[in-house]
């Protein structure tokens, strides 16, 4: 990782660990991909490593991580998925050159071509948002508890009632709001 970024925060589910890359949407924004040398190092962690990255691969890629997370959104709240999202999303779906393979451990990756390219990289990504947000993958779209936060992520909790993006960060931290206030109105209570 490059030193002097923020880390990525990631997660299982490629579509929205990729609109978890401007967290913190409704507070103060953290933009976890401000260079394009940023997003090749998020792409490789992610399995989808390519040699370069310019200024306007970077600006379609947050176009694109700006229209899952609209239709994300909109399909966690059940309402109608906005058009112009579900242009972008599948204008990069069909634009890359990508596989789907099988490892030996019997999981799909995918494999980019040798002269692989972000917008390759990107069309993976696009795919992998048009499944959830369809409904073809066992879990559900949400929207984070944390009001400074509201990410979309897939639950595939077995109760399918998760309440924050990521445990770790926004749920430890309303967890530890809520001690803090319960404290605060229960002094003789921390003795």
């Amino acid at each position: 990782m490059r030193a002097g970024f923020p880390d990525f925060r990631l997660g299982s589910v490629l579509a929205t660990s990729f609109t978890g890359t401007l967290s913190e949407r409704h507070g103060n924004a953290v933009e976890r991909i401000p260079t394009p040398h940023r997003l090749v190092d998020w792409l490789a962690v992610n399995g989808l490593a390519v040699a370069s990255c310019t200024t306007v691969q970077l600006d379609l890629a947050r176009e694109l991580r700006e229209s899952i997370h609209a239709a994300a959104t909109a399909a966690a709240i059940q309402d109608a998925l906005p058009a112009s999202a579900v242009q972008v999303i599948n204008d990069c779906s069909t634009q890359g050159r990508a596989a789907a393979v099988l490892t030996p451990e019997g999981e799909r990756r995918w494999r980019l071509s040798s002269a692989s390219c972000v917008e390759d990289a990107l069309s993976v990504i696009a795919a992998d948002a048009i499944s959830i947000i369809a409904g073809e993958r066992d879990g559900r779209l949400a929207l984070c508890a944390s009001p400074t936060c509201q990410a979309a992520f897939f639950d595939t909790s077995q109760s399918r009632t998760r309440k924050w993006c990521d445990m770790n960060t926004c749920g430890n931290r309303q967890k530890k709001a809520r001690f803090n206030a319960n404290q605060r109105k229960n002094p003789s209570s921390a003795e």
